[in-house]
């Protein structure tokens, strides 16, 4: 198998798997050796390596869920939150979670470097963090784990950075919470591909 091919493997069992186990098919240490060298080697504008990672395991990783519930707690509809709850719950019951990370100092000295780039820094930056975050759920994948992407930030950004005390030029993206796969995902369907989502010129 060429080695684009075995890439591709991962890529299409990424998936977002919502119901999750507090298992793991493989080491605490793995999993922080999958992080970091995420961290590492995902590519960045300029080599700027503004992204930031910040993995919760254990009571860490429960607390984390419960701010999360006790925030929506307060803005949900009575009548709407059983259904918010279980989601959350869903999450609460993995085996952790990756918290995705932007350091604004870092993209306001690139600001200043480049200021022909200003306004394009900040998006260049979102880029860079999707790709880790790719990066990061793809290798979980490959290693039995399922894991989804979630966004309750700004809702929990302020409890999250006083609660870990984490650097205030730090900007939350974006949460991953991850664990041995308890259900399989929902199918899933493609719009078409040629001459609607890709095309090519050129082509001898």
């Amino acid at each position: 198998m060429s080695g684009s091919a075995a890439f591709f493997d991962f890529v299409k069992n990424r998936r977002s798997v919502y119901k999750i186990s507090s298992e793991s098919p493989i080491p605490d240490e793995k999993i922080e050796e999958i992080v970091k060298e995420a961290v590492k080697h995902s590519p960045t504008s300029f080599n700027s390596q503004s992204s930031r990672a910040v993995l919760l395991l254990g009571e860490d990783h429960k607390k984390l869920w419960d701010i999360t519930l006790n925030v929506l707690r307060e803005i949900v509809p009575p009548e709407n939150f059983p259904v918010t709850e279980a989601k959350i719950k869903n999450f609460a019951a993995g085996h952790g979670t990756v918290l995705f990370f932007e350091d604004q100092e870092v993209i306001k000295k690139l600001q200043s470097t480049y200021p022909i780039y200003h306004d394009q820094f900040p998006g260049w930056s979102e880029h860079a963090n999707g790709m880790l975050q790719f990066v990061v759920w793809t290798a979980l994948e490959a290693e039995g784990l399922g894991a989804t992407l979630q966004h309750y930030n700004p809702l929990i950004t302020a409890k999250v950075m006083s609660t870990w005390n984490l650097p205030t030029s730090w900007s939350l993206i974006a949460q991953m919470p991850f664990g041995k796969p308890a259900a399989p995902p929902s199918e899933r369907t493609y719009a078409p591909i040629e001459g609607e989502r890709y095309l090519v010129f050129g082509k001898q």
